[in-house]
């Protein structure tokens, strides 16, 4: 990636999680704890992938209710950033706290006895 890219990544990440925070979006299926984890971007800055983590809630509704307001929310990034084009964006979950959790839990489950320190 190019500091171009990775700089747009992140201000397009922070203003995203900002207009979510705010409650700018009047959606009944936003509900739970919601946070933009990550963004990519492609190189040419047309498109987008915003990765989402949805906690105390369903995630498919809320990721639903991302995608159809994705209008909104490329004006309010056209306003915030000073950018000739605004990225086209989609939202997906993102699973890597789950499989984070999951992993943790196989090795929490294997039965490894306890190194004894050699002295």
């Amino acid at each position: 990636m190019t500091i171009r890219v990775d700089r747009m990544r992140e201000q397009v990440r922070r203003e995203l999680a900002r207009v979510i925070e705010r409650g700018d979006i009047r959606d009944p299926r936003l509900q739970g704890i919601i946070s933009v984890t990550d963004v990519e971007l492609s190189r040419d800055l047309q498109y987008g992938t915003v990765f989402v983590s949805v906690m105390n809630a369903d995630a498919a509704p809320v990721i639903e209710a991302l995608n159809h307001a994705v209008g909104f929310m490329k004006g309010s990034l056209a306003k915030a950033l000073s950018v000739r084009y605004v990225p086209q964006l989609r939202f997906k979950e993102d699973t890597s706290f789950a499989y984070g959790n999951h992993i943790e839990g196989i090795l929490r489950s294997l039965d490894i006895p306890a190194e004894s320190p050699e002295g």
